[in-house]
């Protein structure tokens, strides 16, 4: 054992010291006021975009230290300017070795090739295991991967240490990659360590869940996983966060349509919290399934904050207009579009045109479209769009010449469609061959489901079924829908099995394949076959659609269902029912009870189909106000429209001398006169 007496340990003590200092001298050395003020120059002109500026300073400079080169490049880096990072990056390395900042100031910039070599040189230089690179290599391979994230995974397995930026930027990344249940996976392993997410992490999630293209069995299972992240989001107060609760009201309605709790999230939020995404948001929700509600929240909207909509709001309005029975909402969106000074913009415009075709217009749609000062191919497809469900084949097939614009597959579907409502057979023929032949359009499943409709509805059964048979691609449920109503049409009952068979495996909790081969059936009088298939559609849980009609009296939307059991003045509109049908019977009117399709007496046949909603909204309307103060009677239906009701609407407008508007599931139908736009073929 050494022994020191304490003069000598103070002596060696200083010695030690003296060594120590000069070694940390040798190796760091402290930098100029002038390098470090000339540095922090450099980093507010970077800041501020000055680049140039910024660059022609770190020139003059006659010396630069690592954060001199650090800051240039992270200032190339945010204004996305790669060849200048890149070339940098490069002249600094025979000076400096990189840091951590510099390279992920790189790698958030690179493309897959150049990513590929600062990734190599971070390996060499040992930087590839910083937890700062780290992270920014998984964000760079999930940006640039081609194979589904799995360097980006290799990166975050051989990890000693995770952060919570690690664990939002792998969620975000299978978010990206519609990898939804994966991102929950990865979520409940990040609450076994023991880290706490933020905000990020739930907009992360939610938006992975919303990516995911699933049928109806997986959709609940990642519906269960939003009300897991909502209650998360409740207990950690973060449901109050505007950017989670608009992120939240979005699952809600891509994932389950559910608008009741699309709302109840938007009253979570604070009064003076709310922005207007979050508006737009809560209004885009109820869009289809509330369109009158999209119209209170606006208004809602106004009054509570000093927001000023933007075009994304009123296109927003616009599409909620579009769902409407009148162009009354639209038109005063109109005059409120033109207040804010938005004219002329072709976003607006088209949904303009959308909007009062919609709503039975087609005059205000074709006067929003003469009107612009500039059009692209969405103008030409909304208006071509219009003239198709309104029974305007012929017009539509003149605007496609007059066309300025090249078409697109949209187009073609327009044009298609147009054709298939006026049975133009060989009109529709010439389209379909013009789009591959003349325009190098490749048909699409859109365009061979018109085709199938065109030639099947005509009589041309086989024709169609040649069509179906030899698709490029697999046919999906609307070209088996659209086979189903041809055969149900013409009575092909053993071509219409094949129909039904094939869509019900393709979207078994449709009641479509099952509900019109039982009809096939029972017009065949076979009505034990058709009694079978309800019977199985039954046991299936599959539940018909109710047949609902919406009509607009005294600006209130009122709505019936067939039976109209429920309506509080059923026994005046039956009463009124009555005698409108006398008086039709005069006229002509025979009830088309082979529309009923059940083994039941003629009288009791009768009785179904005079209870139809579509006609009790008619009477509903005639009773209050709409045989005197209106021109046009509109009527909404959710499905098509029936063979009967048809006649009988048809023959009150002649009776009444008044317009009826009827948009049923597939067009409009314009009753004038004893006469239909669609010219009785529908």
């Amino acid at each position: 054992m050494l022994h020191f007496r304490s003069g000598h340990i103070s002596g060696g003590f200083r010695l030690l010291t003296s060594l120590a200092l000069k070694t940390i001298r040798r190796y760091i050395h402290p930098p100029p006021p002038d390098l470090i003020a000339t540095n922090n120059v450099i980093n507010e002109h970077a800041k501020r975009g000055n680049l140039h500026l910024a660059h022609h300073m770190f020139a003059q400079m006659p010396h630069k230290n690592i954060f001199s080169w650090t800051i240039l490049i992270s200032g190339y880096a945010q204004r996305g300017k790669l060849e200048q990072c890149f070339l940098l990056f490069s002249q600094m390395l025979p000076h400096h070795r990189p840091n951590e900042f510099a390279y992920a100031s790189l790698l958030s910039l690179c493309d897959h090739r150049h990513g590929l070599q600062v990734h190599g040189l971070a390996s060499k230089t040992g930087f590839d295991a910083w937890i700062y690179v780290a992270n920014a290599l998984i964000a760079f391979y999930w940006k640039n991967s081609c194979s589904a994230g799995v360097e980006a995974w290799r990166v975050f397995q051989e990890m000693n240490f995770r952060n919570l930026v690690t664990y939002n930027s792998m969620i975000k990344g299978l978010g990206m990659q519609e990898q939804g249940h994966k991102a929950m996976i990865l979520f409940v392993k990040m609450l076994s360590d023991e880290l706490d997410f933020d905000h990020a992490t739930l907009l992360s999630l939610i938006s992975s869940l919303c990516a995911v293209n699933v049928g109806s069995e997986k959709a609940m299972v990642l519906l269960n996983c939003l009300l897991l992240l909502h209650c998360v989001s409740v207990k950690t107060g973060l449901n109050l966060d505007v950017g989670v609760a608009t992120s939240l009201i979005k699952g809600y309605s891509a994932l389950s349509g559910d608008v009741g709790a699309c709302r109840k999230v938007f009253l979570e939020t604070g009064v003076m919290d709310r922005d207007i995404v979050l508006w737009t948001g809560v209004m885009t929700a109820s869009v289809e399934r509330d369109p009158a509600r999209v119209l209170v929240f606006f208004n809602q909207m106004r009054r509570e904050g000093d927001f000023y909509p933007d075009c994304y709001v009123f296109t927003v309005l616009l599409k909620a207009c579009a769902n409407l029975v009148t162009e009354r909402a639209a038109a005063a969106v109109h005059s409120q579009v033109v207040r804010a000074g938005f004219v002329n913009v072709v976003e607006l415009d088209n949904a303009l045109i959308h909007a009062y075709s919609r709503c039975g217009s087609i005059d205000n749609a074709e006067q929003v479209f003469y009107e612009m000062s500039s059009r692209d191919v969405v103008s030409w497809n909304s208006i071509l769009k219009a003239y198709a469900v309104h029974g305007k084949a012929e017009t539509a097939l003149d605007f496609f010449r007059q066309m300025n614009v090249a078409p697109d597959e949209a187009t073609f579907v327009a044009l298609l469609s147009s054709c298939s409502h006026a049975g133009m057979v060989k009109e529709g023929t010439n389209v379909f061959d013009t789009m591959r032949e003349k325009y190098g359009i490749v048909p699409q499943l859109d365009h061979y489901a018109c085709m199938v409709d065109i030639l099947g509805r005509s009589g041309r059964l086989s024709e169609a079924e040649n069509i179906i048979r030899n698709m490029p691609m697999q046919p999906d449920s609307v070209i088996w829908s659209a086979f189903l109503g041809a055969c149900r049409k013409h009575g092909e009952t053993k071509a219409a099995q094949l129909a039904s068979r094939n869509l019900q495996e393709l979207d078994p909790d449709n009641s479509l394949g099952y509900v019109m081969i039982s009809n096939i059936y029972c017009s065949a009088n076979s009505f034990g076959e058709g009694d079978l298939i309800r019977k199985k559609m039954d046991k299936a849980g599959v539940r018909k659609e109710p047949g609902l009609s919406w009509t607009e009296v005294g600006h209130t939307l009122h709505e019936f269902a067939s039976g109209g059991k429920r309506h509080p003045q059923i026994k005046a509109i039956r009463a009124y029912l009555d005698e409108l049908l006398r008086q039709l019977k005069e006229i002509g009117y025979v009830p088309e009870t082979s529309a009923v399709l059940f083994d039941v007496e003629e009288e009791h046949k009768e009785e179904q189909l005079y209870l139809h909603s579509e006609k009790l909204a008619l009477v509903f309307s005639l009773m209050n106000g709409g045989d005197s103060s209106c021109n046009v009677i509109k009527i909404i239906k959710n499905i098509r429209i029936c063979l009967d009701c048809h006649n009988f609407l048809r023959l009150t407008s002649k009776l009444l001398g008044k317009a009826i508007v009827v948009r049923d599931a597939n067009r409009f139908h314009h009753f004038r006169d004893g006469a239909c736009s669609c010219n009785d073929y529908w």
